[in-house]
């Protein structure tokens, strides 16, 4: 729009009418965040929220964190209610661990697309090719591929699962960006990578590092594992969304290239106020983003919709979700 073609007394009125809306806005924010803390003490419920959905919804959150801190609170906390803020097979997986519990999902329609990369049929190949074999299946899945594998990771224990079970032939499932990455790591293993892979981390490349690298020169680059196996090995630290939060909050740096969903930009600036943050191609998981305060609220008000699992298949998803807490040590 060429604003200076426009009327003065116009544009006037215009600012008027936009700054008028947005205080009105933030306002009706802040009363809807109060109605849902309101109602989480009515009913004795607590909201659990992943770092790529909107900063507001972190705000509110009684807890914030990666998959596998979700995972793990999910089963710990006392409450009757888990409103669980993030993709639908988190709201599964907490499910299936707390089988007592009400999960509610505050939008059934925020599905991962890597969450359904892997078909039954490539699982049963898998197992009749390789004897001495592990079938490793990333939390980002479903309940029906949980209950097909032998145990569960996250980007933040992947490593340490994978390092001390017993088989040679690991098939990694369904991210074949983080099995690669593993098997870097783990070279005394043998890794067969799934097929399936996150579009956010996925679209990252390696002439975008390389670009960045030149753009702010000396900015370490702190990288999700579900990127490309050429762009982990180019940067400085490797890991989880937690992992990157707590590098870039220890470290003497004050400016970062980083490769991952920017909903994490939320926590990195409220941690380090003072450090600058450069995200690549700013990518954002359009299904998290489904996610807003309104449906927060109307999920928490009307107890709908709740996650749901089979109960067959929750009981033979739930051994690898168990599985992957002891192998972890948590």
């Amino acid at each position: 729009m060429c604003y200076h073609n426009i009327p003065k007394n116009i544009l006037k009125e215009w600012e008027r009418f936009v700054m008028e809306n947005d205080i009105k806005s933030t306002v009706s924010k802040v009363n809807l965040s109060e109605k849902i803390r309101e109602l989480c003490r009515e009913k004795d419920a607590a909201i659990l929220a992943h770092y790529y959905v909107d900063g507001e919804i972190q705000d509110l959150a009684d807890f914030v964190g990666d998959s596998f801190y979700l995972a793990k609170m999910a089963k710990e906390l006392p409450n009757k209610i888990i409103v669980f803020c993030g993709v639908t097979f988190m709201g599964e997986s907490a499910c299936i661990m707390n089988p007592d519990k009400k999960i509610l999902v505050p939008d059934m329609s925020a599905e991962c697309p890597m969450a359904i990369m892997t078909e039954k049929e490539e699982i049963e190949a898998v197992r009749e090719k390789y004897e001495d074999l592990a079938v490793v299946c990333y939390i980002n899945s479903l309940a029906r591929t949980k209950a097909l594998c032998d145990v569960c990771i996250t980007s933040s224990n992947a490593f340490n699962i994978v390092k001390n079970l017993p088989q040679k032939n690991i098939y990694m499932i369904p991210d074949g960006n983080l099995a690669r990455w593993i098997a870097t790591k783990l070279p005394e293993k043998n890794i067969i990578p799934g097929k399936g892979y996150c579009h956010v981390h996925h679209r990252i490349t390696l002439s975008d590092i390389l670009e960045a690298k030149e753009k702010y020169p000396g900015a370490p680059v702190l990288t999700h594992p579900e990127c490309r196996i050429e762009v982990c090995e180019i940067s400085d630290y490797v890991g989880s969304t937690s992992g990157i939060i707590q590098f870039a909050s220890e470290s003497d740096c004050n400016e970062f290239i980083i490769c991952t969903e920017i909903g994490v930009g939320h926590k990195l600036r409220a941690d380090n106020p003072d450090k600058k943050f450069h995200f690549i191609k700013k990518g954002v998981c359009t299904s998290m983003r489904r996610l807003s305060l309104e449906s927060v609220y109307n999920c928490l008000l009307n107890e709908t919709p709740t996650a749901y699992v089979e109960e067959e298949t929750g009981r033979k998803a739930e051994h690898s979700l168990v599985r992957m807490l002891e192998l972890a040590g948590n």
